[in-house]
């Protein structure tokens, strides 16, 4: 088999640091190692295109390190622009599956991330990036110029429309967390085209791999991930409740469908229940699938983020209901469930081979029958899902029916479904 082609050179507005290509390689290698990368073709556009032109002023080892960089936050202090970490940004090119000659279109702007689509998409190509923002349009047209990469068209706009003048799309490639799915974007693809988008469902995000199929979406691949939120029309306030003057927080989709703090607060008083799965993860192993397992699972669905480790579910006199330390499996969105009788977290203790095993700590006059329900359903992952395929993720139009599913997520524009895969023994749909 012929090697792969390497992408071509391009001329810069000044002269390269002559350290840069030696850390462009070693991050390539890294990501290729880590199996962010699996194509030759990325790997080729990774080893060419300069990032550290995309964050100037950054020192030249941490514009290649394989972490976010933030460009832009409001008044507060929130992240509303960035280049992302390398490896998401591979990751979801990889998902996209970009072809030479392709007309891509990226739904948010840093540059970077354009750049590369412009190597996998080759001369006979077209890019068009589009963000709201005109001070992050000015700078990544800026970024790529200075880059070599004058060709990459930036547009300045809500990308809740999409941007028709250049449509249709082989690939849309959207770099912001999005709530929902505008008609836009799946009108300006191509018949056989692909969107791939970080998509908040249930709380979790994840970059899926959508396939035109007619006037709906089907997924092909689904990536945990974490995103800045959309701004303009399709933003989406989050959903927080809080808990013990904010040492607690709850994340749902709709807090309003979750129990009041006080409710909670009050379960949280009450003895804990402990229970055990018999379900052993290494530390280092996706388990990303278990997330969206139970929140198909449980409409009390929601995610724990304890803001001061160790701390006790409620402050209270030592060995008082309650006054046990909150052990979360996770540092921040742990999954948890919340009910009007009980309320549950996953959690996890570690092994001397290096494993955890994953359990239930549960609170409130249900916490019994709720921590063994959570464990086994923990054991119905592993023994049917764990291994196997992800579940597919289907958006559907707003107006039109929605099958039956194993989740049915309405949202302004789109019915989003989630479908598990039915084991050869699994009787009739929950």
């Amino acid at each position: 088999m012929a090697p792969e082609p390497s992408p071509r050179a391009r001329p810069t507005a000044t002269p390269e640091d002559p350290r840069a290509a030696g850390l462009r390689e070693a991050l390539a290698d890294r990501l290729v190692a880590e199996g962010a990368v699996s194509t030759p073709r990325l790997a080729a556009a990774l080893r060419v295109v300069p990032r550290h032109r995309f964050v100037p002023g950054l020192p030249l080892e941490l514009a290649y390190a394989n972490q976010v960089v933030f460009v832009q936050r409001d008044r507060a202090g929130v992240p509303t622009s960035s280049v992302s970490a390398p490896d998401i940004q591979a990751i979801m090119l990889e998902q996209a599956e970009i072809t030479p000659g392709a007309r891509l279109l990226e739904i948010g702007s840093g540059g970077y991330n354009a750049a590369l689509m412009a190597e996998l998409a080759g001369p006979d190509g077209e890019v068009t990036t589009v963000d709201i923002d005109p001070d992050v349009a000015a700078r990544a047209r800026a970024c790529l110029d200075d880059a070599g990469y004058p060709e990459v068209r930036v547009v300045t706009a809500d990308a809740e429309d999409g941007v028709p003048e250049y449509a249709p799309y082989d690939r849309v490639v959207v770099t912001v967390e999005a709530w929902d799915l505008p008609p836009a974007w799946i009108g300006q693809l191509t018949p056989d085209g692909r969107i791939v988008v970080p998509l908040r469902l249930r709380g979790l995000t994840r970059s899926l791999a959508f396939d035109r199929v007619g006037e709906h979406l089907v997924s092909r691949s689904a990536r945990m991930c974490g995103f800045v939120k959309m701004r303009g029309a399709g933003r989406h306030a989050g959903e927080e409740l809080t808990l013990h003057a904010g040492d607690l927080a709850l994340e749902a989709d709709d807090v309003d469908a979750l129990p009041s703090a006080e409710h909670v607060e009050a379960l949280l008083r009450t003895p804990r229940a402990e229970r055990w799965s018999g379900v052993r993860v290494w530390r280092w192993e996706p388990w990303d699938t278990l997330p969206l397992w139970l929140a198909t699972a449980y409409p009390g669905y929601c995610q724990l983020t304890v803001h001061l480790p160790g701390a006790p579910a409620v402050p209270g006199p030592p060995g008082a209901p309650g006054s046990e330390p909150l052990e979360p499996a996770l540092r921040s969105g742990t999954p948890a469930v919340a009910t009007e009788t009980a309320f549950a977290h996953l959690t996890a203790t570690s092994l001397p081979d290096g494993r955890v095993e994953l359990g239930a700590h549960a609170f409130g006059p249900d916490a019994a029958t709720l921590a063994a329900d959570l464990v086994e359903r923990i054991a119905i992952w592993d023994r049917d899902h764990r291994r196997g395929p992800s579940p597919t993720i289907t958006a559907w139009p707003i107006d039109a029916p929605a099958p039956e599913a194993d989740l049915v997520v309405a949202r302004r524009h789109v019915r989003i479904t989630v479908d598990w895969p039915r084991p050869d023994s699994a009787g009739p749909r929950a």
